[in-house]
Order: C-alpha cells, then structure tokens, then sequence
C-alpha cells in the first residue's frame, strides 16, 4: 500500500510502498479515503524538538481519517464490512482508575494513532474497534474526515454552558473557526474571535463571530467596548497556545468567568495569578475528546442543523491528491486557510 513514511528521526516524510497491516481478532481494518492534516502532521514531518522527544521513527503519521471497513476480527461487533468510519485516535489501556471510571480521555497509558503507533497516512489503517465510530451513509466526506478536530472543537465550546453568554475566542485556526460555529449554534450571545490572519479572521465571521480582531493591531478590551461589554467576557475558549494570548483572555473576563484551554502553548506563559484568584476564574484543560460523549454531540449537532453542517464543510479550503502532500502540508503550514484534506482514493 501507498503510505506517507517517516523512516528514522529527521526532517521530512516519504511517500513509499509499505505492507498492509494486519487487523487483530478485535481490530478493525480500514480502506482510507480521506485524511486530514494536522498541526501534529506538520510538527512530525519538521522534527522539532517536541516531535523528537514524543515520537518513535519508523511511523506512518496521521489521525484524522474517514475510510470505509474491509475486514473485522472474529470478537468485533456492532461494526461491519463496508461501514463509513472515522477513529478516535486516543488508544486507551482499559485498566487505570479512570479507564474503570469511565474516564477514557484521562487515560494515564493513552496511546496515540499516528504518534506512538502507525497511523492513517497511507491507503489502509488499523484501529482496536472500541475506537471506531461508524457514520450515518449521508455524511460529506470532508466533514467525516475532520471528525477527530471536530471534537476538540466540541469539547472545548461545550466544555462550560455557553447559552446567553458572551464568548471569547483565541486563535482562529481550524479548531477555532469550528468551535465558534459550535458556540453559536450552542446558544451563545456575543463571540469575538482573534487571530493574526487577515483569512482567517474573514472566516470567523463567516462562521458566526460578532467581531474578528487582529491582535497584531488592536486589543480585545476595543472590541469589548465597541460591543457594549461592560462587564467582560464570560466564557474563553484558548485555542492558539500563544504567549501572548491567555494573559489577555484572563485581563478581559469577567469575575467568575471560566475559560477552556486547548492550545499547547509554544513557550512558556506568565499568568496572573493574582488576578485568577480575586476574579475568581476557572481555567480548565482540554485535550482530545470525551470517549464518546464528544462524538456523540457532535454527530446530533450536524445531523439536526443545516446550518452548522454548512459551516464545519466550509472550514476545508483545500482537497488534493494524496500524491501532493507536499502541497498540502506547506498549506497547513501557512496558517492562512482553513483545513487541509488528502484524498488517497486517487488512480495509482
């Protein structure tokens, strides 16, 4: 099979021939159709210094796919041969306190598809079945594609109630274009949405933000004051990991105001404390999905709206060839549209 390849520690990705894997008696194999890249992809193929103290080359990458089912183990049910199926990428162990509670998404053994384990960058993937999620027939294959950043969309805009409330939104990249359509669909009052990119910030209020500020040239109190926000903001979604971003967020809720991170920050980040406390703010972490509450909302949120359908699809600026990936990756990489889908059905 065809398969993007990272064959030791290093810059770059190969698109080589690679054997099929081989699906065990509770696994499910997937024929890949549609694959999404991520900000993960693009640290992966650079080799930063995250990627080389997190992932262990040889590795077939990836983790946001539709594809449809060819083969299930002998102790697989509930999923079929030629059943549309996305993943959830966070492989579990099954046997920690919060695996035995429920909790899967808090695993302490979680399992990575396409970080600690090869992944769906290639024409056929492998995944335990208690991972799989089956789609209705109906489904675009670009928004099945993007299932995975979906949910951190989901989770994060859903992470507080957000009925009536005035929503902060930082960093417009696709999870955040996403989680301010959520938002809004949710029932929120007033969205604001930041981000350094002209596109971007043309794309949030496509999606439903009341403003999009550049904060390269402007500050989030200006908007708060051009809205009538007297008191602040209620509920943050931190979605870019910047700096510079947070402190601001914290500088601009109001007292009692919660905020849900999901941006990895890329330095290190000085908050204040003094001002967490006083306001007596609550900030919560997010990473992955809820398994599977997450995929739930989210499948009943686009199967009852039309209107939120219409915007997850418009969040993918860009559909090419598995063959130029390449291409592909330099757009993900210039965070300047929105996201960027692989079709691997192409002709050999």
């Amino acid at each position: 099979m065809r398969a993007l390849y990272k064959p030791g520690p290093g810059p770059g990705l190969e698109l080589v021939e690679r054997p099929e894997p081989e699906a065990g008696v509770g696994d499910v194999k997937i024929r890949v159709l549609r694959t999404g890249i991520c900000g993960t992809d693009l640290h992966i193929d650079r080799w930063d210094d995250w990627a080389a103290s997190t992932i262990a080359a040889p590795l077939v990458p990836g983790h946001e796919f539709v594809g449809e089912v060819v083969e299930v183990g002998s102790m697989v049910h509930d999923v079929a041969v030629g059943d549309l199926v996305s993943g959830e990428g966070h492989i579990v162990c099954g046997t920690c306190r919060n695996c035995r509670a429920g909790r899967r998404q808090m695993c302490i053994r979680t399992q990575g598809l396409g970080l600690h384990r090869d992944g769906a960058f290639a024409e056929y993937v492998v995944l335990p079945a208690t991972n799989v999620w089956v789609h209705h027939a109906d489904i675009d294959l670009d928004v099945a594609a993007i299932f995975d950043p979906l949910g951190n969309a989901v989770h994060t805009a859903l992470a507080f109630p957000v009925i009536g409330e005035d929503v902060l939104v930082s960093g417009c990249g696709p999870i955040g274009l996403m989680a301010i359509a959520v938002a809004r669909h949710a029932g929120a009052h007033l969205v604001v949405g930041t981000d350094v990119s002209p596109d971007r910030l043309e794309m949030a209020l496509a999606m439903g933000a009341d403003a999009a500020l550049d904060v390269r040239t402007a500050r989030v109190a200006d908007a708060q004051r051009e809205l009538g926000l007297r008191e602040g903001f209620d509920v943050g979604f931190e979605m870019s990991g910047a700096p510079s971003a947070l402190p601001e967020m914290i500088a601009n809720m109001n007292h009692g105001g919660r905020i849900a991170m999901l941006g990895l920050p890329s330095a290190p980040i000085a908050v204040d404390w003094g001002t967490v406390v006083t306001h007596m703010l609550t900030l919560k972490g997010i990473y992955g999905r809820e398994m599977f509450e997450t995929w739930q909302a989210m499948d009943a949120m686009l199967r009852t709206s039309e209107t939120l359908r219409g915007a997850i699809a418009s969040v993918v600026t860009d559909l090419l060839p598995a063959s130029r990936w390449r291409e592909g990756f330099e757009a993900a990489a210039s965070a300047h549209g929105g996201k960027v889908v692989l079709d691997w059905t192409e002709a050999r």
